[in-house]
């Protein structure tokens, strides 16, 4: 029986053609598109977006019809769409660009229209080789039928949409930064204001969205905004997808309908944990988010229970550990991501998770000292002061206190076991405790 909440298991798909216009458009596909250019002025496309309270899925959640709503009136305007998916734990945005081209390049047209851009760009990862094909044939494909090019459907509008591969550099997923690394320069954040929306890419007004945000296009303008915002919570509206992976039966990208509980996700859906072990915590939100712990089973899978509770949902990456996981190691491994992808430029951040990454291989490792422990917890208050969520920057971008997250998250929930690798350790290797 299908979940209440559930819409689609994505891991599961027998359509071959799927990325084909020709199944595309048997599945409807490109008809919000002929509506628009029919019937809908760019006023009305993006009044429908903010009544559908649709909420950007790449991280940050903010209200899109929002964000549009900030784009200066300077010429021209460029819409960026960022595919530059490279959380840890995160895979939905490649499923969506491999299986599901089209409905992204109609969703980038359909906003291009609403905001009057004659240009638009599609930037991916650039180890995402399968989906870069698999959008430029889509963009190809859409070209040759006409729905990008001078004058779509018979409409004074014209629209080219560029695809553009990045290098490897997880930084370029920060809006900014990818805006650096699209013109050519080095993938650094930039500081704000000026926001995008008012200065971005060759300095004009930009809008960027996440591949998942613009994939939602197409069926608000079908079907509107209001029938969207119906989907689910007030402020979690609509369907979003999770990347769920780690210690679960059941594996995989699921579309649902925000609301259900933590409980209901991950062992209703998710199948609960392999072996008959028990669950010890899981991350809601990529790799930045804070760590939850069993006693919040029950909270609502919205972005503000969420955020209530101490965390965020983020990139949509939902990453579950049992009761094996040594959660130093876990830790480690997620600061040694941030620390090999910070691009160097703030200092809290260059240094910060550097240190970070080495003491906690250092505990892990059997050579840690009771003084590490108020050593790293120092070191993440200097790069978010405060060790408070959401957290304080001392850096232009979130990736600096992003590595604070895992943390300052096993200190807060697991510091007795810390402590008790510490203490295993000899006296001859400094798990002696001081004074």
């Amino acid at each position: 029986m299908t979940h209440p909440h559930i819409l689609t298991q994505h891991m599961v798909d027998n359509r071959t053609d799927s990325n084909t216009l020709a199944s595309y458009e048997r599945s409807g596909g490109y008809s919000a598109l002929r509506k628009a250019f029919a019937s809908m002025t760019p006023e009305q496309i993006r009044a429908e977006v903010k009544t559908s309270n649709l909420r950007g899925r790449g991280g940050a959640g903010f209200p899109t019809g929002v964000k549009w709503g900030f784009l200066a009136p300077a010429k021209p305007h460029y819409l960026v769409v960022n595919g530059d998916e490279s959380e840890p734990g995160t895979f939905k945005d490649r499923q969506l660009l491999e299986r599901d081209p089209h409905q992204l390049v109609e969703g980038t047209i359909l906003s291009a229209f609403a905001l009057d851009c004659a240009q638009a760009f599609v930037y991916i990862r650039g180890e995402y080789p399968k989906a870069a094909r698999r959008i430029q044939r889509a963009i190809d494909e859409a070209k040759a039928a006409g729905y990008i090019g001078e004058n779509i459907l018979g409409s004074d509008f014209s629209l080219d949409i560029t695809l553009h591969l990045g290098a490897g550099a997880y930084i370029c997923g920060e809006e900014t930064a990818l805006l650096n690394s699209l013109e050519g320069r080095r993938g650094e954040p930039r500081l704000k204001p000026p926001f995008p929306a008012v200065e971005g890419l060759y300095a004009q007004p930009t809008i960027v969205n996440n591949v998942e945000t613009l994939s939602n296009i197409p069926w608000i303008v079908n079907n509107g905004g209001a029938a969207y915002a119906s989907l689910g919570p007030e402020r979690s509206a609509g369907t979003r997808m999770f990347s769920l992976s780690g210690h679960i039966n059941n594996p995989g990208n699921y579309e649902i309908v925000m609301g259900l509980t933590w409980r209901e996700f991950l062992y209703d859906i998710g199948g609960g944990i392999p072996d008959g072990k028990e669950l010890k915590c899981w991350i809601p939100g990529g790799a930045s988010a804070p760590w939850f712990t069993p006693d919040v089973l029950d909270t609502p899978v919205t972005i503000d229970d969420v955020g209530q509770n101490g965390s965020m949902l983020g990139s949509g990456a939902v990453i579950v550990m049992d009761e094996t996981t040594n959660v130093v190691h876990a830790a480690h491994r997620l600061v040694r991501f941030f620390a090999h992808e910070s691009c160097g430029q703030c200092t809290p951040c260059r240094e910060g998770t550097t240190w970070l990454e080495r003491v906690l291989w250092r505990i892990g490792h059997g050579m840690g000292r009771f003084e590490d422990i108020d050593l790293l917890l120092d070191v993440c208050d200097n790069i978010s002061p405060g060790l408070r969520w959401p957290p304080a920057m001392t850096t232009i971008c979130p990736l600096g206190p992003s590595a604070t997250a895992p943390v300052n998250s096993i200190m807060t929930h697991f510091r007795g076991e810390v402590e008790a690798m510490i203490a295993a350790t000899t006296p001859a290797q400094g798990g002696v405790k001081v004074g």
